[in-house]
């Protein structure tokens, strides 16, 4: 059975992760500005930091970030990367024990991070940490399975990496974010994202996941070089293009009325996925 521990399963991808990885969307400051109060004096813990893409974010709007990330490799670079900001601070904990005291952050965010969780115990700490109404975004890039092109990348991961399968149909949806928020007491809103590779590129964003085969194993190579026939086959000015949707669930723990949803201006609440386009979380 393939061990899905999320700890220690990016520590030697931390290179390509930096590279090749999407960073996020600007509009995510604005919407957490609005909706959850985020101002330049929040505090935010920024769960599962990793190399600090989402922290950077805050970080510029002027927030002050403590980033929980219990990977060494994964922390250390977000530190080096994060290191000419003065208002970031990380630490060697995780998600369900962040050593924090108790009332202490204005956020806590998470991006690319919440389907390691054990739901149950971050939600305890989560609501232990944070003063009220104890906001929380969960954030994902989530890779659309959109074209040809994307179409094929999805059919060679499935080829080659066996546990992406696993890994993929983790999915996080409305019964994820109703046992967490508590029903009612979330919103969803989605911003476009994207990337252009040329073939190195394409290269590290594939090493980059954690389900990838790695050089040395038997299926690395014909992997790889399935992955330089797709790219000829579909690159123009030999570049091809990642699409996104960045996805922000957003909601407090402790919800201030009862018509948050209600609320919503132009965001929707707690959509039916069902009939969504195709997406993979990579």
């Amino acid at each position: 059975m393939a061990d899905l521990n999320p700890t220690g399963r990016f520590s030697s991808r931390v290179d390509d992760y930096l590279r090749y990885r999407p960073s996020y969307p600007a509009e995510i400051v604005p919407l957490l500005e609005r909706e959850c109060g985020l101002t330049t004096n929040s505090l935010i813990a920024d769960i599962g930091s990793g190399t600090g893409f989402l922290a950077k974010l805050f970080l510029d709007f002027g927030c002050r970030v403590i980033g929980i990330e219990p990977n060494r490799e994964m922390r250390e670079a977000g530190d080096h990367f994060l290191a000419s900001y003065p208002t970031f601070s990380s630490r060697d904990a995780c998600a369900e024990n962040t050593e924090l005291p108790d009332s202490s952050v204005d956020l806590v965010s998470a991006g690319q991070a919440f389907h390691w969780f054990d739901l149950a115990a971050a939600r305890a700490e989560f609501r232990r940490i944070l003063r009220p109404p104890k906001w929380v975004a969960l954030i994902w890039n989530e890779r659309e399975v959109t074209g040809d092109f994307l179409h094929g990348y999805e059919e060679t991961l499935h080829r080659f990496a066996p546990e992406y399968k696993t890994i993929d149909h983790r999915q996080v949806g409305p019964d994820q974010m109703n046992a967490f928020f508590g029903a009612g007491n979330w919103k969803l809103a989605s911003f476009p994202n994207a990337q252009e590779f040329d073939l190195a590129g394409l290269e590290g964003r594939l090493r980059s996941s954690s389900y990838a085969p790695q050089s040395g194993d038997p299926r690395y190579e014909p992997m790889i070089a399935e992955l330089r026939q797709l790219f000829e086959a579909h690159q123009a000015n030999g570049r091809v293009a990642f699409l996104y949707q960045t996805n922000v669930y957003y909601g407090a723990l402790e919800p201030p009325h009862s018509s948050f949803l209600r609320h919503a201006g132009d965001i929707s609440g707690p959509p039916d996925l069902s009939e969504r386009r195709g997406f993979s979380r990579s």
